[in-house]
């Protein structure tokens, strides 16, 4: 009987241990917390410049902008609407191929305009130039082709543009009329921790 009445109170025991534990365990697993904003670097905020340029190579066989999708109306639209293209552009220090890369500008950019050239653009500027290898700038906007300068919201960052945000600017700097392969030049203002 002594030996019924422990072996009891270690099940209860047992018990009461694992319901409080699942329940400290279901507190601790919150979903988001709030911070204050002091738990942000103070004064640790960096303004960077970065200036490149970008290599669209639309034809030949080492294209880098394929286009993989489009709508029933693209091949007949005059603004090509509906296209949708993935890049893995190369990056470099200046206009020319085979100038110093600094990286590669991964995404997708799609016609999303009926009436004018304009593309919607969501990239990655993955960055492999030492200072900054590894570290990546988010973009997300509005492309119209025929301003001679476009401006884009960075929306985001990794690696050494943790919290990024900020803008571009981009212009054209060469375009094959024929196969429509360009070369943008771009500042990005960013300020990231």
């Amino acid at each position: 009987m002594a030996n019924n009445l422990i072996s009891t109170s270690t099940a209860a025991s047992t018990f009461i241990i694992l319901l409080l534990s699942l329940l400290l365990a279901g507190k601790s697993q919150t979903f988001s917390t709030s911070l204050r904003r002091t738990a942000l670097p103070r004064g640790k905020q960096n303004l960077t410049h970065l200036h490149f340029f970008y290599h669209n190579v639309v034809g030949g066989p080492n294209a880098t902008a394929i286009r993989v999708a489009a709508a029933p109306i693209t091949n007949t639209s005059a603004t090509g609407f509906g296209a949708v293209i993935m890049v893995d552009n190369l990056l470099t220090v200046g206009p020319e191929p085979n100038s110093t890369r600094v990286g590669r500008a991964q995404g997708m950019y799609a016609s999303a305009d009926l009436n004018n050239m304009s593309f919607m653009m969501v990239h990655n500027y993955v960055f492999d130039e030492e200072r900054y290898n590894g570290s990546t700038l988010s973009i997300l906007g509005r492309n119209p082709l025929n301003s001679p300068v476009r401006e884009f919201p960075v929306i985001g960052g990794s690696g050494v543009f943790r919290f990024a945000r900020g803008y571009a600017k981009a212009q054209t700097y060469f375009l094959n009329a024929t196969n429509r392969d360009a070369i943008v030049e771009y500042n990005i203002y960013v300020l990231h921790y």
